[in-house]
């Protein structure tokens, strides 16, 4: 896509994620965190293995 009138802003979308995070882990221990993020990404579909590597797409 030459000349794009939209871009990603790496930064900025890191910065949103970081904050939205540090409010729902607002109040809980750090084992609790360690939890929601296991339940978390368990719920996500893993990606199919890489023609070229064999191993899973990050």
């Amino acid at each position: 896509m030459k000349n794009s009138k939209r871009r990603l802003d790496a930064v900025k979308t890191m910065r949103e994620i970081r904050d939205r995070l540090s409010e729902q882990f607002k109040g809980m221990t750090f084992e609790e965190q360690k939890q929601y993020i296991k339940e978390r990404t368990k719920a996500r579909p893993k990606t199919a293995p890489t023609a070229k590597t064999g191993k899973e797409a990050a």
